[in-house]
C-alpha cells in the first residue's frame, strides 16, 4: 500500500472512530440530562417558575428520546453524505428574497443560530487543544491546508446538527434554555472525549507522535529541552519549550548562562513563555504588533528607566481619537447595562453575564472598524478573546464575572496604548485581574456562608469598587490600575486579619508566632555577641542561646518588652551567668547558695511559660547544676564585677540592639501550641515533609500571594486551603481551611511542599495567562480572525 493510500485509509478510520464516539457518548449525555431535569423539579422557586420548569421537564421527557435519535441520525448522515453549506450569519438571514419580493426570516431561526453558536463556543472552550492536535493530524493525512467549513470535526457544525434535531423533535427554545447549563457541560465533555479518542488511536498509528496526547501537564520543567518543529501548532510549540524561561535570552544564551534562570520560579517562566509565544504567533500575522511589544519588553529587561519613567513603568503609544471615542462609547453602553449586585439572587447573574458577553462581542467589530492599524485590530481581537475566556471561567462565580466584564474596555485602552501589556507579566492591569481572580476562584454564593466565612460579599463589594474606580479614570492608563491594585492588596490584608471569621483567629495566632520566633532568633544573635568574650561555661551558654532566648521572646510578646516580668527574666539571665562563674571565696559561695532557689524557680517559671514539658525542664536544671558545681570548685573562669554590671546593662536595653531585619525561622510546633493555650488546637505547624527545595522552588514560594487557593496534602488529608497571611519578612505563611483550621509554614518548608507536589495551586496558571493561552489556541485554529 502506498503512503497516500495508507493515509487515506487512516483518515477514513479516524472519522469513523469520531462518529462512533459521538454516538456512544450521546447515550450517557441523555442520561445526564434526564437526571438534571429531575433535579430541577426539586428546586424551590416562585410559582410561575415552578410551573415553567414542570412544563419544560414534561416536554423533555416526551421529546428527548426523539431528539437523541435525530442527533444520531444527523451525525451518521453527515458522516456519509456531508453537509451543504447553506449557513448564513444572523444578520444575513434576516432578509430573504422570494419571487422578487423580500420577507423576514422568523425570529426562531435567528435564535437557533445564536444558540448553536453559544453551544459551539462552550464545546471548544474545553476541547480546543484536542481539536488543534486532531486538525493538524487530519491535515497531514488528507493533504489539505484546512478542514472544510462544514467538516463534522468542527464544533459549530455539530452544534447546528444538535439544534436542528432539537427543533424537529418538538422541543422549544425555552426548553433548551432551561437545560442549557447541563447541555453545554455534557456536550463539551462529549466532544473533548471524542477528539481525545481519535487522537489516541492516531497516535497508536504513529501519526505525528510529536503532537503529545492529552492530558497535558503544562509545566516549564517538563517543557525544557524539546525543540520546536516548523509547522507545529502553537500549543505544540509551547509544550516543546520553544521559548525558554521567559528571560529574554535566546535558547543558546540561556543554556550558556544557567544562573540567569536559576532564581526564576516555574510559574513565572511558564507565564513568560506564553507571552513570548504570543509575540511569535501574532507577529507572524501582524509584524507591527510584535515589533512594538518586543521593543517595550526589551526596554524593560534592559532596565531602561529613563524611557519608562514618564509612563510609570511602560512604553506608551497614543490612542487614535476615533478608536478612543469608540472605546468610550462601548464602555458607557456597558455601564448602562443592568448589573447583578451583591446579595441579589445568583440565578440572575448568568443571564446578565451572557448579555454583557453579547454586547462585548458586538462592540468588537465596531472597534475594529474604528482602528487605524492592523496592530490595533489585532489587539482588539486578543483582548476580546481573553475576556471571553475569563467570562467563561466556571471557577469564578457568575456574580463576580459580571464585574470582570466591565474591565474589558479599560483593559483594551491600556493594551492598545501600552504595548508591554502583551509583553510582560508585571503590567498592573494583568496583576489586578489575576489577584482578584485568584481570590474568588474558591467560593460561590452557595458556599459563602456555610463555612463560617462572613460570606463572599466583602470581596464582591471590593471588586465592584475597584472596577468603578477604573471606569472613573479612563485616560490615566496603568496608573489607575496600579493604584487600585495596591488598594486591593491592602484590602486583602485587612479582610483576612479582621473581617473574615474563618481566618482572623488563625492570622492573629500566626502573627504572634512570627513575633515570638523573630524575637527569639534576634535575642540569640545579640546574646552571642554579648557573651563572645565572656568566660561562660558551655552548658550555661547553650542554655542561654537555645532556651532562655525563647523564654525572653515569649515573655516580651505576652507582657511587653519593657514589662517588669520581662526585666525579671533578663535579671535571671545575668544571675545565672554570675552564679556559673568561678567562686573562690566563702562569701561568694554562700551568696550563690542563697540566690539559687529563687533563681531556679524563675528559670522553671520561664521555661513553663515557654511551653517546655516538666521532664525537659528537669533535664535543663540538671545541666545547670553541673555547671554551678564546677563553679564551686573554681574550675571555671572568674568574671569581673565590672563586666557583670556591663552585661546587666546590656540585657536591660537588649531591645535597642535588635536588628531591623529578620533571618529565616525554624518553627517549634510544641511551643506554638502552648503559646496560644487551648485555642492553638485550631492551628497546625508544618514541621516535616518534602526535601531541600531548589532555588526555583524558593522563588515560587516567595511569589505566593495572599488570597490564592491551593490543594494541601498533609496528615492524610487532601483539602482546599486559602493563603490568608504572609509574614512581614515573608518567612512564614498561613493557609486556612474552609472549617477555619490554620496550617502554618516556614518558607523553606513551603517550598519543599511545592517541590514535592504536596502543595499545589488550585489553578495551574493565573487567570490572564490561561486566557492568553486560550486565545492562542483559537488563533491556531483561525489566525485570520486577527484582522477580520
Amino acid at each position: 500500500m502506498t503512503v497516500a493510500a495508507r493515509n487515506k485509509a487512516l483518515a477514513t478510520q479516524a472519522r469513523r472512530i469520531y462518529v462512533e464516539a459521538l454516538v456512544h457518548g450521546l447515550v450517557a449525555l441523555g442520561r445526564a440530562v434526564n437526571e438534571a431535569s429531575a433535579k430541577l423539579l426539586l428546586l424551590s422557586a416562585e410559582y410561575a417558575v415552578m410551573v415553567a420548569r414542570r412544563d419544560g421537564v414534561q416536554s423533555w421527557n416526551r421529546h428527548g428520546p426523539a431528539w437523541q435519535a435525530g442527533v444520531i441520525s444527523g451525525i451518521r448522515h453527515a458522516a456519509v453524505y456531508g453537509i451543504v453549506d447553506t449557513q448564513k450569519s444572523p444578520a444575513e438571514a434576516k432578509v430573504v428574497h422570494t419571487e422578487g419580493s423580500m420577507s423576514l426570516v422568523d425570529d426562531d431561526t435567528i435564535e437557533r443560530e445564536i444558540t448553536a453558536s453559544r453551544l459551539a463556543l462552550a464545546m471548544m472552550d474545553k476541547a480546543t487543544w484536542e481539536f488543534s492536535d486532531l486538525r493538524t493530524r487530519m491535515q497531514v493525512l488528507e493533504q489539505q491546508d484546512e478542514l472544510g467549513p462544514q467538516d463534522l470535526f468542527r464544533a459549530n457544525v455539530l452544534a447546528k446538527l444538535v439544534l436542528d434535531a432539537w427543533t424537529r423533535s418538538g422541543l422549544s427554545n425555552s426548553d433548551w434554555q432551561m437545560l442549557r447549563t447541563e447541555l453545554h457541560q455534557e456536550f463539551a465533555q462529549l466532544l473533548g472525549e471524542a477528539y481525545h479518542e481519535v487522537n489516541a488511536w492516531l497516535l497508536t498509528q504513529s501519526v505525528m507522535p510529536e503532537v503529545d496526547l492529552r492530558p497535558f501537564i503544562r509545566r516549564a520543567a517538563q517543557a525544557a529541552g524539546t525543540a520546536a518543529y516548523p509547522g507545529q501548532s502553537a500549543e505544540a510549540q509551547l509544550r516543546g519549550g520553544a521559548i525558554r524561561g521567559g528571560s529574554g535570552l535566546s535558547p543558546a544564551a540561556a543554556a550558556s548562562h544557567p544562573a540567569a534562570l536559576a532564581a526564576r520560579s516555574p510559574v513565572s517562566s511558564q507565564a513568560e513563555e506564553v507571552l513570548q509565544l504570543l509575540q511569535r504567533i501574532v507577529g507572524g500575522q501582524v509584524p507591527a504588533f510584535a515589533a512594538t511589544r518586543l521593543e517595550a519588553h526589551a526596554t524593560a529587561l534592559s532596565g531602561g528607566a529613563s524611557a519608562l519613567a514618564p509612563m510609570a513603568g511602560g512604553a506608551k503609544h497614543g490612542l487614535a481619537p476615533r478608536l478612543s471615542s469608540a472605546i468610550k462609547h462601548a464602555q458607557e453602553a456597558l455601564q448602562r447595562a443592568p448589573l447583578q449586585t451583591p446579595g441579589a439572587p445568583e440565578a440572575a447573574a448568568p443571564q446578565v453575564l451572557e448579555e454583557l458577553q453579547t454586547r462585548n462581542q458586538a462592540f468588537k467589530q465596531v472597534l475594529k472598524q474604528a482602528a487605524e492599524t492592523p496592530a490595533e485590530r489585532a489587539t482588539i481581537e486578543l483582548v476580546a478573546m481573553m475576556f471571553q475566556s475569563i467570562l467563561m471561567e466556571e471557577h469564578i462565580p457568575a456574580t463576580v464575572r459580571v464585574w470582570f466584564a466591565r474591565l474589558q474596555m479599560p483593559v483594551l485602552r491600556v493594551a492598545v496604548s501600552e504595548p508591554d501589556f502583551f509583553a510582560t507579566t508585571d503590567h498592573p492591569a494583568r496583576q489586578l485581574i489575576d489577584r482578584m481572580g485568584s481570590c474568588v476562584m474558591g467560593f460561590s454564593a452557595s458556599t459563602g456562608g456555610s463555612n463560617g466565612v462572613s460570606g463572599p460579599e466583602p470581596l464582591e463589594r471590593e471588586i465592584k469598587r475597584v472596577v468603578q474606580v477604573v471606569e472613573a479614570y479612563p485616560d490615566t492608563g496603568r496608573r489607575v490600575f496600579q493604584t487600585v491594585l495596591t488598594e486591593f492588596e491592602k484590602f486583602l490584608d485587612n479582610y483576612f486579619e479582621n473581617e473574615n471569621l474563618t481566618t482572623k483567629h488563625g492570622v492573629s495566632l500566626a502573627q504572634q508566632v512570627e513575633q515570638r520566633e523573630t524575637l527569639a532568633i534576634q535575642y540569640t544573635i545579640e546574646l552571642r555577641k554579648m557573651l563572645s568574650a565572656v568566660p561562660v561555661q558551655d552548658g550555661v551558654r547553650e542554655f542561654l542561646f537555645h532556651i532562655w532566648a525563647d523564654v525572653l521572646a515569649v515573655t516580651a510578646v505576652r507582657a511587653g518588652a519593657q514589662s517588669e516580668q520581662t526585666r525579671l527574666m533578663k535579671r535571671a539571665a545575668a544571675d545565672l551567668i554570675w552564679s556559673a562563674s568561678a567562686k573562690v571565696s566563702r562569701e561568694e559561695r554562700a551568696e550563690v547558695i542563697r540566690r539559687l532557689p529563687p533563681l531556679l524557680k524563675t528559670l522553671r517559671d520561664g521555661m513553663g511559660q515557654a511551653g517546655m514539658a516538666v521532664e525537659r525542664q528537669d533535664e535543663q536544671v540538671r545541666t545547670l547544676n553541673n555547671a554551678l558545681a564546677a563553679a564551686f570548685t573554681a574550675k571555671t573562669a572568674q568574671i569581673p564585677r565590672e563586666r557583670l554590671d556591663e552585661l546587666m546593662d546590656q540585657l536591660e536595653t537588649l531591645e535597642a540592639m535588635l536588628p531591623e531585619g529578620g533571618d529565616e525561622i525554624d518553627i517549634d510546633q510544641t511551643m506554638v501550641r502552648d503559646l496560644s493555650g487551648h485555642e492553638s488546637e485550631g492551628m497546625e505547624v508544618v514541621a516535616e515533609g518534602g526535601s531541600d527545595p531548589s532555588p526555583a522552588m524558593l522563588a515560587w514560594a516567595k511569589e505566593l500571594q495572599v488570597g490564592g487557593w491551593y490543594m494541601l496534602d498533609y496528615r492524610n488529608r487532601n483539602e482546599a486551603v486559602q493563603l490568608a497571611w504572609r509574614g512581614t519578612r515573608r518567612q512564614m505563611a498561613l493557609f486556612v481551611t474552609a472549617s477555619g483550621r490554620g496550617v502554618l509554614f516556614q518558607l523553606n518548608r513551603m517550598a519543599a511542599f511545592l517541590q514535592a507536589g504536596l502543595l499545589l495551586p488550585a489553578q495551574d496558571e493565573s487567570l490572564t495567562v490561561k486566557a492568553t493561552r486560550n486565545a492562542l489556541a483559537k488563533l491556531d485554529v483561525d489566525p485570520a480572525r486577527l484582522l477580520n
